[in-house]
This record gives structure tokens, C-alpha cells and sequence, in this order.
């Protein structure tokens, strides 16, 4: 079993545990399992700063919608390893947000995704401006995230 740690150049991580479930046949991870690890931190990293998803929807009537996704495997991991996740912002427009986000093993690079989210209208998934709360939040977060180079 390998403990991977955090990494120490990354703003936000979570730690996450790959448990049998999350594994194909020779017990290394699911390429689709990935696509999970990631929107898992997406969603913690919104709640890091002060957004629960339900309250996107209840209290600004948005939601967030994955627009585009590139990722790149670069090492697999394995069933028992622990894997830290992590979310960097790099770029912010009118009515969507670009990610950095990586999975990584200790100072491992397993994979790199870049994730684009388009801010919606959560009755009619029209794109809607960034909500000013979450917009400020946003460009405070690119103070001092550090991106993750997706190449």
C-alpha cells in the first residue's frame, strides 16, 4: 500500500483513497474512475471556499456543467494507494472557469486534466455571468493558486 502524501505546490488537494470498486481486473484504477476523483475535488474545493452545490442552485440559481474536459494518463495507480487531488484555476471568463487539476502520487504525476466549467441557469442551463459572490471568490482563489502545467 503506498501513502502518497500531499503535495506542497498545490493550493487545494484532498487526499483520496482507491478502494477495490475503483479498479479493473489487475486492480490499477479505472480510467473512468479518474473523471470521479476529479469532480470530487472540484466539489470540495468549491465548498473550500464557501459553496455547497445545492446551495449554487437554492441561492444564485446556477449550476456549474463540465464544457470541456483533456486529460492526460501519465502513470497508473493502484488499488490501497492514497492519491491526493488537486483543483488550480486557470483562467476565469464572463460565464465560465478553466481548471487545473491533477492526480497525483507522491511527487508522481499520475494525471492532468484541464477542465472547463460554464456557469448555467439551473431551469433552463443557459449560460449565465458568474454570480459577483462566487466571481470574487474565484479571483481571489487565482491570488494564490498555483496553476498545474497541463502539457
Amino acid at each position: 500500500m503506498a501513502n502518497c502524501g500531499r503535495r506542497t505546490e498545490i493550493e487545494f488537494s484532498i487526499a483520496i483513497r482507491v478502494y477495490f470498486q475503483d479498479t479493473d481486473a489487475g486492480e490499477v484504477v479505472y480510467h473512468g474512475t479518474y473523471l470521479n476523483f476529479l469532480e470530487r475535488a472540484r466539489t470540495e474545493w468549491l465548498r473550500h471556499l464557501g459553496f455547497e452545490q445545492h446551495q449554487l442552485k437554492r441561492r444564485f440559481g446556477v449550476l456549474f456543467i463540465v464544457r470541456g474536459m483533456e486529460l492526460k494518463f501519465v502513470r497508473p495507480a493502484r488499488l490501497d494507494d492514497l492519491v491526493d487531488v488537486s483543483v488550480a484555476i486557470t483562467q476565469v471568463g464572463r460565464a465560465q472557469v478553466t481548471l487545473a487539476q491533477e492526480v497525483s502520487c507522491g511527487d508522481a504525476t499520475l494525471v492532468r486534466a484541464s477542465v472547463n466549467l460554464a456557469c448555467v441557469e439551473s431551469g433552463n442551463f443557459r449560460p449565465q455571468p458568474l454570480p459577483k459572490e462566487i466571481g470574487a471568490a474565484f479571483s481571489n482563489a487565482t491570488d494564490t493558486n498555483k496553476p498545474i502545467p497541463t502539457g
